[in-house]
């Protein structure tokens, strides 16, 4: 086979195009379109806003809709979502069956996986880890440095929603327990 042969073999296995669609505000953000049918997305639709193909990957059933956003070194991979005004920037990664969507943020070095949702306008910063089933709403902020852990900060854990039962903060996971306790009557 030729290389030119190569090439289009290749194109056909693309998911989505970078079109010259801009965004409103930054225009070195520019609108995907898919190639071809998976998931709940069909060939021809347009979906959200990436800096380059380095953000969002090729193969798995990832996308990005509406008005969402992912610039940077930041990476949405597998069957990731992200959609509406949502965005992933800096060196963020948002991988598996997570949804990010509304106004949510996850940026710095967070990584939210697993079955994780952040919604709403949370914001996931630093190198806060979400995973497992955690949704992280509202106005809700996880952050993590290298330095701090919420043992010497509880307003951190204390900040998460009461569904939230555990979160990964520097390498450290965290477990909400619960202790039932008998009263009499």
């Amino acid at each position: 086979m030729s290389e030119e042969t190569n090439n289009i073999e290749y194109d056909r296995a693309m998911k989505y195009e970078i079109t010259n669609e801009t965004h409103l505000t930054n225009p070195d953000l520019k609108r995907i379109r898919a190639l071809k049918d998976f998931a709940n997305v069909k060939k021809g639709d347009l979906g959200g806003f990436i800096e380059s193909e380095k953000n969002l990957d090729q193969e798995g059933n990832c996308w990005l809709s509406d008005n969402a956003k992912v610039y940077g070194n930041a990476w949405v991979s597998w069957d990731a979502k992200v959609y509406g005004n949502a965005q992933v920037y800096g060196n963020a990664q948002v991988f598996d069956d997570v949804e990010v969507y509304g106004y949510a943020e996850v940026s710095g070095y967070a990584k939210v996986y697993g079955n994780a949702v952040v919604f709403g306008d949370a914001k996931v910063y630093g190198y806060a880890e979400v995973s497992g089933n955690a949704q992280v709403y509202g106005d809700a902020v996880v952050f993590g440095d290298e330095k701090s852990k919420p043992n010497n900060n509880p307003e951190i854990l204390e900040s998460l929603p009461e569904e939230v039962t555990s979160i990964t903060i520097s390498g450290i996971t965290y477990t909400k327990k619960v202790t039932w306790v008998a009263e009499e009557k």
